[in-house]
């Protein structure tokens, strides 16, 4: 040992501190010697002349970049700052610190408290200006080494990348051949079920939609069970990620895609930090080689499902609502013909709400008056007239087409239960085969070995009942597609058609409709862009204010003013629901609701209910000529007052000009008792005497 090697008694008296640091876990567990060469520092350490060692190893598996904490780090600053420590022993310059905001300050906390650092090269005191030079420059060296190996590095990759014989991670569904290459995963189960989800979509246009529809046909998904390796499965029920990442990666569409992601650095409590996985917009990605491999959908299939996905999520500019149900059949389709945003559903109404459409995003954002509001029960009609008499001429091809894919998503559920009951079944005897290999003295393993083969057994039994259900129920009689494509107004309003089916009908023919109010004529003035480029016109009258749907027809109330005056409700009500005519809340008629609907409409039953003057009731004529109800009904049934009824039982209606006739005004003048006629043979009751 040189005198310059030599270190002072007051630098003895502090403790040495072994740095110990390697930079991923591979390295921990593979380079062992690095390790062990570290911690022979100790010894090292002894040797100088320091009673007192400590090993700080808390940063093993951990960079030395900047981007992530460094506990050990930081427990050696702090242990300079409270000038605990005399020395501190690293392999290299590298292992204390990869870049220079951490390698200057441990520099400068060392040279403030006489520390010194000492490697398998020397020893360096931070106060002296030829050691603290040369520390800096290895320092700089250490930094600049790791950003020369991290682009070597990245520019392979890249390079190997644009080839497209980079082996990076796939995802289900392919796998990387030792021989061939990147190619299809041999399992046909897993297959079969990609190919569904695509499927599934082209049909039902909605990521959602997809995963309800499979997980009510109980279809499962594989999922890793051995980590990023991927050789192993579990299949677990299906779920909404599972789909969309199907969806969403080009990868499915043969397309070898290198660097469609990046990472971002932030500073956070003084520190950078890195998050990587922030995804690239597609004209920016680094590596896109299309037909590299084999392919489950082609690129313009792929294309067309990200513009459907993103058409999907509402609420973005350019975008539509999707059919997702509601009682709005043209919810997310209407566009202002005035600001050309669009309109909004609203519900109003007790009981059953009512749809509204409104163009109110001015009103909200702004603080401008409403363009227009409406009802949507019309237009909804009217937009449905129109959709069907579009559809009538394709109705039958149509309804073939229909019944072929009815089929054909019949022949997917068959197919996917017997791949799953063919592999359930091989899964049991592989367990057969396992536990009859064990030695049966060894009970430990034995039982565990029948345990899996009983729920082998148990998942075999569980397929073979779902396959015969689905045999099952596709032996049920199919449905009679032709003969709804003859009625299509029956099939638009069966009970079984929900009106989430209605809008994605609708939105399959119609691509937006312009709404527009004409307040002259009161017309709701709707204009229908179809997929293919033509334009048509709807005008539907707006109801006045506080006019409802309820309103009964037209028909009914002229049937029921014809009758009112000579037949009774019963007999009205009757007549209207022999003639097919409904309420207005599209029922039945019956006696209290022809009453109730004449007086609302002042419909009069009886020609005296009209106080004109020229027919009376009875209580009326007896009031004009002074007598009571009794006489007069006397008079009528005397036939000297003459009286008409609608119908027997009826109230009498007496014509006012009748009560001038000379009989009726003698009847009622004469004050006389009653004449009565009396027999000759008649014997007084009293004697004269």
């Amino acid at each position: 040992m040189s005198n310059s090697d030599l270190l002072p008694a007051a630098v003895l008296r502090r403790k040495a501190v072994v740095y110990v640091r390697q930079s991923t876990q591979t390295q921990v567990q593979t380079n062992l010697e690095s390790q062990r060469r570290q911690y022979d520092l100790v010894e090292e350490a002894r040797r100088r002349g320091f009673a007192q060692v400590e090993v700080i190893d808390d940063d093993l598996g951990r960079s030395a970049s900047g981007m992530v904490a460094r506990p050990g780090f930081d427990r050696l600053v702090a242990w300079l700052c409270a000038g605990e420590v005399g020395a501190v022993l690293c392999f290299d310059a590298s292992r204390l610190a990869r870049n220079g905001r951490d390698w200057h300050h441990l520099l400068e906390l060392c040279g403030l408290v006489e520390a010194r650092v000492i490697d398998l090269d020397g020893v360096y005191d931070p106060c002296r200006p030829n050691d603290r030079l040369l520390l800096g420059m290895k320092g700089s060296i250490s930094e600049f080494e790791l950003g020369v190996l991290r682009a070597r590095m990245f520019e392979a990759a890249r390079a190997k990348a644009h080839r497209g014989e980079l082996r990076i991670s796939v995802p289900i569904g392919y796998i990387w051949h030792r021989e061939i290459g990147l190619g299809f995963d041999p399992d046909i189960r897993l297959q079969e079920t990609i190919r569904l989800i695509f499927e599934r979509f082209r049909k039902l246009g909605s990521a959602r939609q997809v995963m309800l529809s499979l997980a009510a046909d109980e279809v499962h998904f594989p999922r890793p069970s051995d980590g990023k390796k991927m050789v192993s499965f579990e299949w677990t029920p299906i779920r909404y990620r599972n789909v969309i990442s199907v969806l969403k990666n080009p990868f499915y569409a043969g397309v070898y895609v290198y660097g469609k992601s990046e990472k971002r650095t932030t500073l956070v409590e003084g520190r950078l930090r890195k998050s990587y996985g922030h995804g690239k917009p597609l004209d920016q990605w680094d590596v896109m080689l299309r037909g590299h491999h084999e392919a489950y959908v082609d690129w313009a299939e792929f294309e067309r499902n990200q513009k459907q996905l993103a058409v999907n999520a509402y609420g973005r500019v350019g975008g539509a609502k999707s059919g997702r149900g509601g009682r709005a059949l043209l919810a997310g389709m209407l566009c202002c013909g005035r600001c050309g945003r669009r309109l909004v559903v609203a519900y109003t109404g007790r009981g059953v709400p009512r749809a509204v459409y409104r163009c109110d995003r001015p009103n909200l954002m702004l603080a401008q008056p409403r363009c227009f509001t409406f009802g949507g029960r019309r237009p909804d009609e009217a937009i449905a007239r129109e959709l069907l008499r579009a559809v009538e001429p394709l109705a039958i091809e149509a309804a073939l087409q229909a019944e072929r894919r009815h089929m054909e998503v019949q022949a997917d559920q068959r197919r996917i239960s017997e791949l799953e009951l063919q592999q359930a079944r091989y899964e049991a005897s592989l367990a057969e085969r396992r536990y009859a290999a064990c030695d049966p003295d060894n009970r430990l393993i034995a039982a565990q070995l029948e345990k899996s083969w009983e729920s082998a057994l148990q998942r075999v039994l569980a397929c073979e009942q779902r396959l015969t259900t689905v045999e099952q129920a596709q032996s049920v009689e199919k449905p009679n597609l032709a003969g709804l494509a003859e009625d299509l107004s029956v099939a638009w309003n069966a009970p079984g058609v929900t009106m989430r089916t209605r809008q994605q009908l609708l939105r399959t023919l119609v691509k937006d409709i312009v709404a527009d109010v004409d307040d002259t004529t009161r017309e709701v003035v709707l204009t229908i862009h179809w997929r293919g480029g033509q334009h048509s016109q709807v005008k539907v009258i707006k109801p006045r204010s506080g006019e409802h749907g309820c309103r009964t027809p037209e028909d009914a109330l002229a049937v029921m003013r014809s009758m009112a005056g000579k037949w009774s409700d019963e007999h009205i009500a009757a007549t209207l629901n022999r003639m097919g005519f409904p309420t207005g809340q599209s029922k039945t008629w019956t006696a209290r609701r022809v009453g109730s609907t004449r007086m609302v409409n002042d419909i009069r039953a009886y020609r005296s209910a009209h106080k004109d003057g020229e027919w009376l009731t009875m209580s009326e004529a007896a009031a004009a000529l002074g007598v009571n109800n009794h006489r007069i009904r006397r008079l009528i049934k005397a036939g000297i007052l003459h009286a008409e009824q609608v119908v027997p039982r009826a109230p009498y209606q007496i014509r006012a000009s009748d009560l001038q006739d000379q009989r009726v005004v003698e009847a009622v003048s004469r004050t006389d008792r009653p004449c009565r006629a009396e027999a000759d043979n008649q014997m007084s009751m009293f004697s004269s005497t």
